[in-house]
């Protein structure tokens, strides 16, 4: 019976000892952020992807946060960035006798400057450049149908790598 009590207090206190934050963000001093519209760079423009990077950015903040999303001027913190890579590319060749290609690899690069204004956090500002990218399947389809789900899946790894890296110090 003792050795249950002890055991039982014994994983009690580690417990207790040990904290981790689950919801991973941490917007402390924040209250409201800028983010500015993605500049689209890019050797290869696709006149969309701009708008398409800077909404699921903020979109990520709304849903994942309680900071107000200010149009225009200052906020405790901003986002600015440019689109420095668009690109597609065979990948997956296949062995015959003209090698041809099985999939196409899309790849997005974004360079992303965030700043946080409140003077206790400013170490958390930075300055670096995020790359993803998506395999598709050449079945037939053209290129153009296939394009806007392998956008929108990499804005989503993007838009969570850029957000992990500002708010969960990733």
């Amino acid at each position: 019976m003792k050795i249950k009590i002890f055991a039982l207090i014994l994983v009690a206190s580690i417990l207790s000892a040990c904290s981790y934050k689950f919801s991973g963000a941490s917007t402390t001093g924040l209250k409201t952020v800028v983010v500015r519209v993605f500049e689209n760079n890019a050797p290869l423009v696709v006149p969309t992807l701009s708008n398409q990077i800077t909404e699921s950015l903020k979109s990520r903040i709304r849903n994942q946060t309680k900071l107000i999303i200010s149009p225009t001027g200052e906020g405790d913190a901003s986002f600015e960035g440019r689109i420095t890579g668009y690109d597609i590319k065979p990948v997956a060749l296949q062995n015959s006798a003209t090698p041809t290609s099985g999939a196409n690899r899309l790849t997005i690069t974004v360079s992303v400057k965030y700043k946080n204004n409140i003077k206790e956090h400013e170490k958390e500002s930075f300055e670096e450049s995020f790359t993803k990218y998506f395999d598709f399947p050449i079945n037939g389809a053209p290129i153009q149908t296939l394009l806007p789900g392998a956008i929108e899946n990499i804005n989503k790894q993007l838009s969570e790598d850029i957000f992990n890296r500002a708010f969960a110090q990733w």
